[in-house]
């Protein structure tokens, strides 16, 4: 199993990516979301320049921000700085798009930037179209001015859940990531979806397909409960993220039915503070507010025990998180990525470092 760090992009904070290699990460992660933190690429500029062994990508890079071939020069660029352990994580936009009132770009548009960005990145001429215009056929440029790394491969990670982005993550990624953990069930089901695409591509998903999670993680000692004001500031931010995520797809979808009913009740006081606190017109605004960064004090009711072990982040005493992180690489994954609260990630990433990580590799 391998271990990733993602942090809110905040760009003088870079020295975060040291820190995480020095306590033995395998990959930093910077997500790519404009209306909330730093500009992602230029910070992983600071930290490709400041690090040597630890891989270094996106977290995730969103399709609806950026033309497909700018986000490929991007990535290219910083692989300059940290040739071959530069990857790119692609997504759709849930907060990205959402904070600033419109959908992800569909299924569609996604597949189109996953192909695009695939064939520059592997050197080839692609035909491109951006919305509206007319295909042609693009490259990149003077490449004998060695500005962008295409030499030393760049894998191309997914964020997929759904049945259409599974697919296309079998049919262009080189590795999925999954927002959460999954039950044993859901993740085989989804794996299989990617092989059937793969397939149909004419593809094979080989023993190099990374699978990853995005998770969140807070280790217990002897004493301590999931009401403790330390826990709720490592992970509060996460477990009122996955509402907020409910939230909107309840909207698109003008149906609660997905909700579990083990938090059925809190739901339905989340729903009501969204609908009486957060004025419509701004509420695309006010209900992404601390997303995966801290936890307003409004929302700090909806951290519940029961929220918490809903959510299946990686909560518990060191054994158990260690019995969790065997069971889920027996299932098949390969790296799990945490992203703590924005005032705590130290402390987690160290805490966890020192008693899931160094055990895992010792055992």
């Amino acid at each position: 199993m391998k271990f990733g760090g993602m942090v809110a992009t905040k760009i003088d904070d870079w020295e975060i990516f040291p820190y995480l290699e020095e306590l033995g990460y395998d990959s930093g992660w910077a997500p790519d979301s404009q209306m909330i933190w730093s500009d992602c690429y230029a910070t992983l500029a600071l930290a490709a320049a400041n690090t040597s062994r630890i891989r270094l990508g996106t977290g995730v890079a969103i399709a609806g921000t950026r033309l497909a071939p700018v986000t490929a020069h991007s990535i290219a660029s910083i692989n300059k700085l940290a040739p071959g352990r530069t990857f790119l994580a692609m997504g759709t936009g849930h907060t990205a798009m959402r904070v600033m009132g419109h959908n992800p770009v569909t299924i569609n548009e996604f597949e189109d930037q996953l192909r695009v960005i695939t064939g520059l990145l592997r050197g080839e001429e692609v035909d491109y179209a951006p919305s509206g215009k007319e295909s042609k056929p693009i490259r990149f440029l003077d490449r004998q001015l060695d500005c962008l790394n295409l030499d030393d491969p760049i894998p191309l990670y997914v964020a997929a859940n759904g049945p259409r982005a599974l697919a296309a993550t079998g049919k262009y990624g080189d590795g999925r990531i999954s927002a959460g953990n999954e039950s044993d069930k859901m993740f085989a089901r989804n794996l299989g979806r990617m092989e059937a695409a793969a397939t149909e591509a004419g593809r094979t998903l080989d023993n190099e397909f990374h699978t990853m999670c995005l998770t969140y993680a807070s280790v217990l000692q002897p004493g301590d409960s999931l009401t403790d004001a330390r826990v709720i500031e490592e992970i509060g931010g996460q477990v009122v993220s996955s509402l907020h995520f409910y939230y909107e797809l309840y909207a698109l979808q003008g149906s609660d039915h997905f909700i579990p009913d083990v938090i059925r009740d809190v739901w339905e006081d989340y729903k009501q503070h969204v609908e009486d606190d957060m004025p419509e017109e701004r509420r695309h605004q006010r209900i992404h507010e601390g997303h995966c960064s801290f936890l307003t004090e409004a929302e700090r009711k909806f951290v519940t025990p029961t929220t918490i072990r809903t959510t299946m982040g990686l909560v518990g005493t060191p054994d158990e998180i260690l019995e969790r992180v065997d069971d889920l690489e027996r299932r098949g994954l390969k790296e799990i990525v945490l992203l703590p609260d924005f005032n705590r990630r130290r402390e987690v990433f160290s805490d966890f470092a020192k008693h899931v990580i160094v055990p895992h590799h010792a055992a």
